[in-house]
């Protein structure tokens, strides 16, 4: 038997393994010996279209982790010469319901690049429309006889100054509509005369799942400042007629207007409850609007612990009379002097202590625990309640996120609380989390450092 066929056949054992730098038999000239010549070509074109694999593959994995758009281009630029040919690479988009088309993005071998981003041109008359229309790529392999037979086209004249002498250019669709452009060009003539347009336009593609990407976080982000200002207008709007209703309340309730009888005062106390309840939604809200638009301002200042701890445990124990519950402080010592906005922790360990409370049954205690950690402090909410189920824990943080336990005493919540409470502790450098176990009760706990960022 012909020792080539063995050599044959282990070279194909190779390249299935993924290994394409194989040497096989090509001589004598004979039937064996251009079966080794086709195996050595499809070896080298494995190994080109495997090498194409790949690097899609990390330009996907890159889209995927979420680089920005900036980002992607300067890594294509890099990183795809081994694939295909190109000194520059220019990126564009639609603008103005694709009438004008505006350069973004641009890397060139030239020293000066011509066509830098800002540039625009209408849409109208240029000879991209045609690109549009049939979505598929132009190749122009001699930019300079082109030139000479559109000398009014300002971009070619640009490019052909910059150096270059061929180009294709692919259309970027996202969601079936055209929203830019691709350039990629050579130094060289007739660079893109053989190549295979498909892989342009795979390169395009993935380029223009970002491009929509980026589209659709824009809308969401307009659309997200639109929410928070609605939010912020309407609770401020909502403040004084409820200080109106609030105030005829107050002078009812002491009878400057007359007597009342027992039902009336009845009445007056439940409109008294549900306006308190409406101020307290107003104020959470207009929190949320500021937090949200980046208005939420510290004014910190030096604290001592223990005593500001054992304040907002005095105050919390009155309201814990009316369920039998006892609200204690355990502080484990030397608690650090803090400096922290105390209005605002005091929110947050208000909030902590109410749903605390809420959740608790009759007789049971709720302890506020403070110890050193670190270089700042941790400070912890324990109740013996009703507990939350695990699968819930991750939404309580969130703006309207509630879980499914329901208060032992039917108390309202706005779903607010927790959420502004997570952003103010982040405001102060620190974190909070849960710890919850359904029957045995949950604990809220939040770290300061010593020093909230941007303090001296």
């Amino acid at each position: 038997m012909d020792p080539r066929i063995s050599e044959l056949r282990e070279a194909a054992e190779e390249m299935l393994k993924g290994r394409f730098d194989v040497e096989v038999p090509m001589a004598p000239p004979d039937e064996l010996g251009q079966l080794g010549l086709a195996l050595y070509d499809l070896a080298r074109a494995l190994e080109r279209r495997f090498k194409e694999l790949a690097t899609l593959a990390n330009l996907t994995e890159r889209i995927n982790a979420g680089f920005v758009l900036e980002e992607i281009l300067n890594h294509v630029y890099e990183t795809f010469h081994s694939i295909i040919p190109y000194d520059r690479i220019g990126f564009s988009l639609l603008e103005d319901g694709g009438q004008v088309v505006r350069a973004h993005w641009a890397r060139s071998e030239a020293p000066l690049i011509q066509i830098q981003k800002g540039y625009a041109q209408a849409m109208e008359g240029s000879s991209l429309q045609e690109i549009v229309r049939t979505g598929r790529p132009r190749i122009l392999n001699n930019l300079v006889e082109y030139l000479a037979e559109h000398p009014k086209s300002d971009s070619t004249s640009r490019i052909v100054v910059e150096g270059i002498r061929s180009s294709l250019t692919c259309p970027l669709i996202a969601l079936g509509r055209p929203v830019g452009f691709l350039f990629f060009s050579s130094q060289q003539p007739d660079t893109y005369r053989d190549v295979h347009v498909a892989l342009f336009l795979q390169i395009a593609g993935q380029l223009s799942v970002i491009v929509e990407k980026g589209r659709l976080y824009q809308q969401l982000a307009e659309l997200d400042r639109a929410k928070s200002k609605l939010i912020g207008v309407v609770a401020h709007d909502l403040r004084n007629p409820l200080g109106v209703i609030q105030g005829y309340a107050d002078l009812l309730d002491a009878e400057v207007l007359g007597p009342l009888t027992p039902k009336q005062r009845e009445a007056l106390e439940t409109i008294s409850s549900v306006c308190d309840r409406m101020v307290e939604l107003v104020n959470d809200l207009l929190d949320v609007s500021a937090i949200q638009s980046g208005q939420l301002h510290l004014r910190p200042e030096e604290t001592e612990l223990e005593p500001y701890l054992r304040r907002l445990q005095g105050a919390n124990a009155l309201l814990a009379q009316a369920k039998s519950i006892a609200v204690e402080l355990a502080v484990e010592q030397p608690l650090p002097t803090v400096v922290m906005d105390g209005s605002r922790i005091a929110q947050v360990l208000n909030n902590l202590v109410t749903n605390a409370l809420k959740y608790s049954h009759p007789s049971t205690r709720v302890t506020i625990r403070a110890r050193p950690s670190g270089n700042g402090v941790e400070i912890a909410v324990s109740d013996q309640g009703l507990g939350i189920p695990k699968e819930e824990l991750s939404r309580l943080f969130t703006e309207f996120g509630r879980a499914s336990v329901q208060p032992t005493a039917g108390e309202k919540s706005t779903g607010l609380g927790l959420a502004i409470s997570r952003r103010v502790v982040e405001a102060h450098g620190g974190q909070i989390w849960v710890e919850s176990e359904v029957g045995k009760g949950s604990t809220f706990s939040f770290s300061l450092p010593c020093r909230p960022p941007g303090t001296a």
